[in-house]
């Protein structure tokens, strides 16, 4: 097993460890003060989803870490019924930072946070707009971008697919970015790589419709792969499971590129993995964690949007497949990176975070 997935572990037993319970009163004279309460509300994929969930966690360790005064605990959502619930739990045990994971929580957390205007909430991946809820949300599009022109480069077959858990914007914004990776591609080199699972223009594709059943995500990357698809990238946390572990069966049929969190720290899986387009989300949770900690009066505007120019986002290393990409399309795929960052290239995507 990798490095990360020790410090994924660790966390996991701290966290269940600490799972529904009270803040513990300080009575260590040492520092002088109460500990500042960090607490966290999983999106249904649940913290060991080896993407956005394990992100955030991972941020509230790193916070920890830091200061050693920061307790960190989470719960995890089963449905999305839960996230009130969870929500409220957290407010109840006057936990002094209440993070929410992941777009589908907005509403849910919208309401509480309206409810409990003194109380400090984080979202990653939405910005409900609403005072006491920092935003943290990221612009994958540009790091995705990069991928879809490196899994065009790469593609033998001329076909490319990916897919989402569901259409929400956390999701699309990767698959737009990556059709127009692939689409550059094509205008730069006169070539015609075509991109399955999902049309930009209309905005409709394949989805797994989950964020945690490996099998579902492996039957619309069994699909794309029938139609001749041999790299896929899936955006549908720990569902994407499905496709990795097909990818490794498959002998070397299809490769995967993975989202949010570098899959080779992550995952087991990482033979198959060309690359990962990652969100930054465990610096952005730190960063958050950290100043409110110390004091400071977190911003709802404009909140954290991640760049490429601001390593919010970007993309991992190639690891396995470092010898298999030529230096030509690594050399690129990085200057894309400049370009993006430097306004040469702009990147659209109708689910491309606002402040």
């Amino acid at each position: 097993m990798r490095i990360a997935s020790a410090v994924v572990a660790g966390g996991l037993v701290l966290g269940a460890a600490a799972c529904g319970e009270a803040p513990k009163k300080d009575n260590n004279a040492g520092d002088g003060g109460k500990k500042y309460t960090a607490c966290m509300v999983t999106d249904v994929g649940g913290i060991d989803d080896k993407s956005f969930n394990t992100s955030a966690w991972k941020g509230l360790e790193e916070a920890k870490k830091d200061n050693g005064n920061i307790d960190i605990k989470y719960v995890a959502s089963k449905a999305e019924a839960d996230y009130e619930v969870n929500l409220t739990g957290y407010v109840n045990q006057k936990c002094d930072f209440i993070l929410a994971v992941g777009g589908l929580m907005a509403e849910a957390t919208t309401k509480i946070a309206k409810a409990n205007p003194n109380q400090q909430f984080g979202i990653v991946d939405a910005n409900p707009g609403v005072a006491n809820v920092y935003p943290m949300q990221f612009d994958t599009a540009q790091a995705a971008f990069q991928a879809g022109y490196l899994a065009a480069g790469m593609s033998k077959t001329g076909k490319v697919g990916t897919y989402g858990g569901l259409p929400i914007p956390p999701v699309t914004i990767f698959m737009d970015g990556f059709a127009d990776g692939v689409a550059h591609y094509n205008q730069a080199k006169g070539k015609n790589v075509q991109v399955l699972g999902w049309d930009k223009a209309t905005q409709k594709g394949s989805f797994s419709n989950s964020f945690d059943k490996q099998d579902e995500g492996k039957k619309v990357s069994d699909a794309l792969v029938a139609q001749g698809a041999d790299i896929v990238m899936p955006v549908a946390g720990g569902a994407g499971l499905g496709t990795t572990a097909a990818a490794k069966a498959s002998g070397g049929k299809y490769s995967v590129i993975w989202v949010d969190v570098d899959g080779c720290e992550s995952t087991p899986d990482c033979p198959v993995l060309m690359t990962t387009v990652v969100k930054n989300i465990p610096d952005a949770v730190k960063e958050a964690v950290l100043k409110a900690a110390g004091g400071e009066k977190l911003q709802a505007q404009p909140g954290f949007i991640g760049t490429l120019a601001n390593n919010g986002v970007s993309i991992a290393p190639y690891h396995d497949f470092d010898s298999k990409v030529p230096a030509d399309l690594k050399a690129e795929v990085e200057k894309i990176k400049a370009d993006i960052a430097a306004g040469t290239i702009t990147v659209t995507s109708k689910a491309q975070p606002t402040k």
